[in-house]
């Protein structure tokens, strides 16, 4: 199972630095099929292109998943995301009801799974399996990486 997820994660890896070219906060997210094994969607973040504060990678894996598959839901799917997602996008991954959740790096600030509020400790959520610190060092290099060019460049 590790490799598998490792495949997953560089893939999401893969999508977030394709969106730090366009000076978006470099996260990406992969929504795949646990039935089949395959990807449904991927997509990193949007928020500077789409001039939308909720264009967050998962928030467009999410939407866009259930238009292809014509669903509400999202079960037996898991995302995998280089970052520990806020508390809009561990809300929406609930209401979706994505059955895991597998992130990256940490997010001390604004992570609301691990950290902050730790939007699943709470019973009035749909609670998805979590797998946290997947392919971590690669995914916090890019963050650390990115913010350290953007203080630079100020």
């Amino acid at each position: 199972m590790q490799l598998e997820d490792n495949k997953w994660m560089e893939i999401a890896i893969s999508e977030a630095i394709s969106s730090q070219k366009y000076s978006e906060v470099p996260v990406g997210a992969v929504l795949v099929d646990l039935q089949f094994n395959k990807i449904i969607s991927k997509s990193g973040n949007n928020v500077v292109r789409k001039k939308s504060p909720i264009a967050h990678a998962e928030m467009l894996v999410i939407s866009s998943s259930v238009k292809k598959l014509n669903k509400r839901y999202l079960e037996n799917t898991a995302i995998y995301v280089t970052l520990e997602p806020c508390a809009m996008c561990a809300t929406a991954i609930s209401e979706a009801r994505i059955s895991r959740v597998y992130f990256g790096a940490y997010d001390e600030k604004k992570g609301a799974i691990e950290n902050g509020i730790r939007l699943f400790a709470n019973n009035s959520y749909y609670k998805p399996e979590i797998y946290s610190g997947i392919l971590e060092d690669k995914c916090s290099h890019l963050m650390k990486k990115f913010f350290s060019e953007l203080r630079k460049n100020k």
